[in-house]
């Protein structure tokens, strides 16, 4: 996801269009939340285990 991201920030550049870039941010956004959930359900799985 974080390449995909980076290809509309590069298409943005080389095209100058703002969509590549707006979509780049949608997906850099859609990422740092999955990876936030994704870390969540750990902290949350190892405290319910009990460590």
């Amino acid at each position: 996801m974080l390449l995909v991201s980076a290809g509309f920030f590069a298409a943005s550049i080389l095209t100058g269009e703002l969509r590549h870039r707006r979509t780049g941010l949608i997906v850099l956004k859609w990422t740092v939340v999955a990876a936030l959930v994704f870390f969540a359900v750990l902290v949350v799985d190892r405290l319910r285990d009990g460590v």
